[in-house]
């Protein structure tokens, strides 16, 4: 029977139906205000909320409750508590209290602190975000939290990303009001995040140490067919694919996650959830949980799902698509262009401002999306490069020459498409054409900013486009606070011709997969970031720091305390994957190999006993190519085990990532090579581990 999924829909949270219903009147409207003005929350609503929480937390079958927050892991961290309290009888009563709804208390010295917290210094706190709906899962009630040290620096991911919304909002209603707009009272960004992933065979992945210890392969030969014939794309989802994305769909809608959109992806294997998007915190803690919710989903279904940008070699990577506008509460979109985006001042002002935001931060950008995963995906064919650019389509980047050669714009209007069969309809095209090459790309009434990994929280590059469009919008503000209303359209004019001229450089509408664009890139002075150890020298530097700090996003600890971090979480990536490796090499790989060498060598003999006067057989050409691919690798083995513990030796963080990235991945690459021509001679049934080709076929 199928699902009513009006009623399906959100049935597990905590939503405003819900609060209406289960909160007196009065406290309704004090944490309506609070949601949506940011007003401080007071201990009588928070006692009020918290037994309406749990009486319909108990309903729905949850024994317990947990701060639910995103430390600075990629991963989100939990601690259950129930809800009894044991009575003088010898009984217990489900209590919940609003000082529990508030405010948690984890261990704050176990997750990474970049030095924020030392071992002995324990005491950290979890505080209730009431802008983003607690949930029931597992039978526990979540509530989304923030996370703090015990002397207030933020720890996770969640607080500096409500600051940088609250920046954006405070900034964006200056200009909004000097523009003469005065019923705006609040603005927010929104996000969709777009989420491709792999499906593999549980029995089939738990035979590769490197998936389960690295989440992608070190080794593998290719399979005979990969992604080349493009039947995979758009294709017809296999049964136990469908069968997955439904109920990981229901899973998802009970939580009130808002899929909207799935199916298959470029590469054999890989497939894409879209949602509808949210406000960028909803957003954020949406896809926390779809990526985990996936996980679960997929293993009922005997398979695992991967995550990680590059797991398979020689085939598409999977990234996550982060549409990203800012809308009001009066409903407004202010990325959207209207039918006449040359004659809609708001939209130009606030698009020009992104424009510059973007190319005065390219580099954190660039380090928002840094990591050892998406290092091996950027720059391929179905990723952006390096590079960061806006693709804005050919009419929107007309209307901006227009204003920096003070021409009046002629637009073309709309334009039908006539396929030219009778009996297709008739439609209007779209003002710009969409670009997969390009990292920031303007589609529609919002920017696609592609350069995002898989695996990856979508805070992060949430928080620094918040934080860039704030500060310039804040230069917007201050130059035009003074203008008289008289002069207000010709200032605002001068304004956008300037910041046209000072920043197309950021704007490219061709192939950014070119080399002709990296030699254009480098001649605008663009960022070429090709590697997180290198792009992650450039989140301390002054500039940055200066945005940072300035709008309160950051303090300098915590600014560089993330610095560390990010750096500490590259070299334990690589380290581990260079010690998986040697594991896999010299335990599995060079034994089977001798193992296949031998049965060869019988063979060879059986066949030299049969016919005595054979010069060379194919057996004795074989045994030759193998004998050469061991010493290689056992050589390459001793030479990845001596980098890896020199390289581990070093104190210097920034010199460590930066080797374990120019020695020991060359390394461990000059390895793989050795190791894959040897998979490529052997027979599958020789092999300690299954093939690219059961591994992306098996389904």
């Amino acid at each position: 029977m199928a699902q009513n999924i009006p009623e399906l829909y959100g049935s597990l949270v905590f939503n405003d139906k819900i609060m209406r219903t289960k909160l007196p009147k009065d406290m309704y409207k004090a944490l309506k205000k609070t949601i949506e003005n940011g007003t401080h929350l007071e201990l009588d609503v928070a006692n009020s909320v918290a037994v309406a929480m749990k009486e319909w937390a108990i309903e729905n079958g949850a024994t317990h409750y947990t701060h639910w927050f995103q430390p600075m892991t990629n991963f989100t961290a939990e601690k259950h508590d129930s809800f009894i309290s044991p009575t003088s009888d010898g009984q217990v009563i489900m209590e919940f209290s609003g000082k529990e709804l508030v405010k948690g208390e984890p261990d704050a010295s176990s997750f990474p602190s970049g030095g924020l917290r030392a071992t002995f210094e324990a005491r950290g706190y979890t505080a209730w975000d009431p802008t983003s709906p607690a949930f029931i899962k597992d039978r526990t009630l979540y509530i989304p939290t923030a996370f703090c040290s015990y002397s207030g620096e933020a720890l996770d991911k969640k607080t500096p990303l409500l600051r940088s919304m609250d920046a954006l909002n405070v900034e964006a209603l200056k200009v909004l009001r000097i523009l003469g707009n005065k019923d705006v009272k609040h603005i927010t960004t929104t996000v969709g995040p777009e989420q491709e992933y792999f499906l593999v065979d549980k029995e089939l992945y738990n035979k590769r140490k490197d998936l389960i210890f690295c989440g992608r392969t070190l080794i593998g030969a290719p399979a005979p067919k990969g992604q080349e014939m493009e039947d995979h794309y758009f294709g017809t989802l296999k049964p136990r694919v469908s069968a997955y994305m439904h109920d990981l769909d229901e899973e998802l809608w009970k939580l009130g996650i808002p899929a909207k959109t799935k199916h298959n992806e470029v590469a054999p294997a890989q497939h894409e959830l879209a949602p509808v998007f949210d406000t960028t915190n909803v957003a954020v803690d949406h896809n926390q949980l779809t990526m985990e919710v996936m996980k679960k989903v997929a293993d009922k279904h005997g398979m695992v799902c991967l995550l990680h940008e590059k797991p398979f070699e020689g085939i598409n990577g999977s990234g996550k698509h982060n549409n990203w506008s800012m809308s009001t509460d009066t409903g407004v979109n202010l990325l959207d262009p209207g039918k006449t985006p040359a004659e809609n001042t708001q939209f130009l002002v606030f698009l020009v401002a992104v424009i510059k935001a973007v190319d005065d931060y390219a580099d954190l950008l660039r380090i928002s999306v840094a990591s050892a995963g998406n290092d091996h995906r950027l720059g391929a064919n179905e990723a952006p490069p390096a590079i960061v650019s806006i693709f804005l389509g050919d009419e929107l980047t007309e209307v901006l020459k227009s204003i920096e050669s003070d021409k009046f714009f002629v637009g073309h209007g709309a334009v039908q498409m006539d396929i030219g069969a009778k009996v297709l309809p008739h439609f209007v095209k779209d003002n710009t054409d969409r670009n997969r090459t390009s990292p920031f790309a303007f589609t529609g009434n919002k920017f696609e900013f592609r350069m995002l990994g898989s695996s990856s929280s979508v805070a992060n590059p949430n928080i620094i486009l918040n934080t860039a469009v704030a500060e310039v919008l804040s230069q917007f503000a201050e130059k035009l606070k003074d203008v008289p209303a008289e002069e207000m359209d010709t200032a605002v004019h001068n304004l956008l011709k300037e910041t046209i001229i000072a920043h197309k450089r950021v704007i490219f509408n061709g192939n950014g997969y070119t080399d002709e664009w990296v030699d254009e890139a480098e001649k605008r002075g663009l960022y070429n970031l090709k590697s997180t150890p290198e792009a992650l020298k450039e989140f301390v530097s002054a500039k940055n720091e200066e945005l940072l700090t300035g709008h309160k996003i950051f303090t300098k600890g915590e600014l560089h305390s993330r610095y560390e971090i990010k750096l500490e979480n590259y070299v334990k990536t690589l380290h581990i994957e260079s010690c998986t490796m040697a594991e896999i090499i010299q335990k599995d790989l060079l034994p089977a190999i001798s193992t296949y060498m031998e049965q060869i060598a019988r063979t060879a003999s059986l066949k030299k006993s049969v016919v005595p006067d054979i010069s060379v057989s194919s057996e004795a050409k074989l045994l030759t190519k193998l004998t050469a691919l061991s010493e290689a690798m056992a050589e390459g083995l001793d030479v990845l085990k001596a980098d890896t513990a020199k390289t581990e030796a070093m104190e210097d963080m920034q010199a460590k990532a930066e080797s374990y990235q120019s020695v020991v991945l060359a390394d461990m690459e000059t390895l793989r090579a050795s190791a894959d021509e040897a998979e490529a001679l052997m027979p599958d049934s020789v092999l300690p581990y299954p093939t690219y080709g059961k591994l992306l076929f098996s389904i």
